[in-house]
């Protein structure tokens, strides 16, 4: 039975009586998987997601780890009859939904459904660059003129394209973006390899679908460029779920806003070199224009840099720290004049291909960017400058995807659902609705099935040395080696900044270094992050020290990973432009930026990283955070209540006592979950 107004829609008590019956023991879930057990928090969630899409309502839910989200609104979207978009927040969890939780789900419910995968045009092959690839001097290295052999064999039998299927093929590799197009230089209808194009192919499969998944990127790169195939699908579907909404805001920002990168400017001089020498050899002195571009990209990065020699990571710098000097504007003009006279050069043979056409659109649009950001920012705008070992990148934007999002949300009606284990410190979830222009969303918090109380305990030391004093970074490596030797290993410790990373890994390795039983020591930087995480479990006397990437996203269940340490709190830099533009606007609002911003921030991420300990039901360990702020400050109250309720032990003594019976229940055989439950 459907609602008169939409013969299509189930009724709200309707879907969530076919939820509870999925869900039920004897029911579809339970006949697919015998180790099924239903858990109250994922049916609370599945019931509150089921009344919200039966009556296109906005719902967010912030949901702890181990209640089985994703299943708690699959089953919902997929019994509801409807066209649904779930978008996630990075390429592998969109493989992970697309390959193992979606067919998986689809079989237990026997629902006739299609399913679909869309990503950017950048993780596909484009047939036409590759071609061009072969004939190209660009190829790097021999490696690479290798892998595009590779590449070649394995484009003949591919159907999807998608670049992540061909093993060996590092997705940081330098070949990729030779064999893959970007909206710059993609010619659409013009290219002559358009009828075999596996964008337009995973494209239309999308707008035949019933399930589509994507990623956060995708979706915002798409209100603002039009140009991954969202905006089609977006007005047809009627739900959109968005899982880790946590990292919604972050990746709006990098689209909605204007930038202009020096490897923008490096791409461009490549393919105008590559078509030059390929198509119009003679007609102009391609090299010339080419090594014009490049050097100008080379110029605004040195002034970008202003003097500074060394780097470690991407750091952002403030806009006046550099637009204000001379030499920042001067680098500006070169790239103007660079990219103007390409766009002349171009001119003369854009009627001759397809190529041309697209490559003379380019520097037109480099040289519009250039004269953006040699004017003032548009108003309620944040400017600042992206900083790299080899590229800079000149960002202007706004403060937070309010603006966005409620243009969407004003759209053809449809529901709208938010979820994540981590959005907020109070029950509105302010950090994440505020910001994400959600403020009249039904708000749904649903607590981990986990016992915290029984299976973790928090140390927080309270005579430790604060986060300014010297001695801070080798007391938390101390405090590191003696939980760690306590417990053999199979411990993470957690920091704030790259620099304390290196301070804290190399104090640890001089600890360890006279031990009879070494214990290993894996810092971040030292290897590809997936490797690092190998070692760790292959070698389970070892400790992994890891900044922002390791904070979350990680996934060590079992006696794998018993003790993590987080060097200090994790308030968000003052310095950073964007930190100091939103707690401007706050301040200028009469409200406090401290509670209201820099506490939200910190607890959040806290609840990140304190988040890695406790993966599966069986799980037991010690979260350490090495800040005496958190034990002495009245904010430190909020933030304790913002993890999950673990017991506090009063000093290190006990906390290490606990450390050696996890290790002598380990030693006895005690036996231990390898995950959470399937569903």
């Amino acid at each position: 039975m459907a609602s008169e107004g939409d013969p299509g829609q189930p009724l709200p008590a309707e879907l969530e009586q076919w939820v509870l019956a999925a869900f039920e023991v004897g029911g579809p879930l339970s006949r697919a998987d015998a180790h099924y057990a239903p858990r109250e928090p994922q049916l609370n969630m599945s019931r509150a997601v089921a009344r919200a899409i039966a009556e296109r309502e906005t719902l967010v839910v912030e949901a702890g780890t181990g209640v089985g989200k994703t299943f708690a609104y699959l089953v919902p979207a997929l019994l509801s009859g409807g066209r649904a978009l779930i978008s996630t927040a990075t390429k592998s969890l969109q493989d992970q939904l697309f390959l193992r939780d979606l067919p998986r789900l689809i079989n237990a419910l026997q629902m006739p459904l299609r399913s679909a995968l869309l990503k950017g045009r950048g993780s596909y092959l484009c047939l036409h660059r590759m071609k061009y690839a072969r004939h190209s001097a660009e190829l790097p290295d021999r490696r690479s003129v290798f892998l595009l052999a590779r590449v070649e064999q394995w484009a003949q039998a591919t159907v999807s394209g998608d670049l992540s299927e061909m093993d060996g093929l590092d997705e940081r590799s330098p070949l990729i973006p030779l064999i893959s197009s970007t909206r710059d230089n993609c010619l659409g209808t013009e290219c002559p390899d358009y009828r075999a194009c596996h964008v337009v192919k995973a494209r239309r499969e999308a707008l035949e679908a019933d399930v589509v998944v994507v990623n956060h990127h995708l979706f915002f790169a798409d209100l603002s460029l039009r140009d991954s195939g969202v905006a089609e699908l977006l007005p047809t579907v009627d739900l959109a779920v968005f899982d880790e909404a946590h990292q919604l805001p972050e990746a709006g920002l990098q689209f909605l806003g204007t930038m202009l990168g020096t490897g923008q400017l490096i791409d461009f001089s490549r393919d105008l070199l590559a078509q030059g020498l390929a198509q119009a050899r003679g007609l102009q002195d391609w090299q010339a224009v080419a090594a014009a571009v490049e050097r100008a990209a080379r110029e605004l990065r040195l002034a970008c840099a202003g003097g500074m020699k060394e780097l470690r990571g991407l750091i952002k710098l403030r806009w006046q720290e550099r637009a204000e000097q001379p030499g920042f504007s001067a680098a500006l003009d070169q790239v103007a004049g660079a990219v103007r006279l390409a766009e002349a050069a171009l001119a003369t043979v854009a009627p001759t291909a397809p190529d041309f056409v697209r490559l003379h659109e380019r520097a037109g649009q480099l040289r519009d960017l250039a004269a953006h950001f040699a004017s003032s920012a548009e108003p309620g705008a944040v400017r600042w400058i992206d900083l790299g070992t080899h590229q800079a990148r000149l960002v202007e934007s706004p403060l937070d995807i309010r603006k966005a999002m409620q243009e969407q949300l004003n759209g053809p009606p449809k529901a709208w659902i938010f979820t994540s284990a981590t959005l907020g410190d109070d029950e509105r979830l302010r950090w994440f609705t505020e910001p994400a222009g959600l403020d009249d969303a039904k708000v749904l918090r649903v607590g981990s099935p986990f016992d915290y109380a029984n299976h973790a305990r928090l140390y927080v030391p309270r005579g430790f040395p604060k986060p300014s004093d010297p001695s801070h970074g080798p007391s938390v490596a101390i405090m590191a080696a003696r939980c760690a030797r306590a417990l053999g290993g199979r411990t993470f410790v957690l920091t704030t900044t790259l620099r304390a990373l290196q301070t804290i890994g190399e104090a640890l390795r001089s600890e360890f270094e006279l031990d009879a039983e070494p214990i290993q020591v894996l810092i971040q930087g030292a290897a590809p992050k997936r490797l690092l995480l190998q070692q760790f479990l292959e070698e389970p006397r070892s400790v992994l020290v890891g900044s922002a990437s390791f904070w979350e996203g990680i996934d060590v269940p079992g006696d794998a990973l018993q003790c993590v340490l987080i060097d200090k709190l994790p308030f968000p830099p003052p310095n950073d432009p964007l930190v100091e533009a939103r707690v401007q606007k706050l301040e200028s609002e009469g409200r406090n930026a401290f509670a209201e911003f820099f506490i939200a921030e910190a607890a959040i991420a806290l609840k990140q990283g304190g988040g890695r300990l406790i993966r599966s039901e069986a799980d037991r360990g010690l979260l350490v955070v090495c800040d005496p702020r958190m034990a002495g400050m009245n904010y430190g109250r909020r933030l304790r209540a913002a993890l999950p309720p673990m017991t506090q032990v009063a000093n290190e003594g006990e906390a290490l006592d606990w450390l050696r019976r996890l290790a002598a229940e380990r030693e006895g055989g005690d036996d231990w979950a390898e995950g959470d439950p399937p569903f």
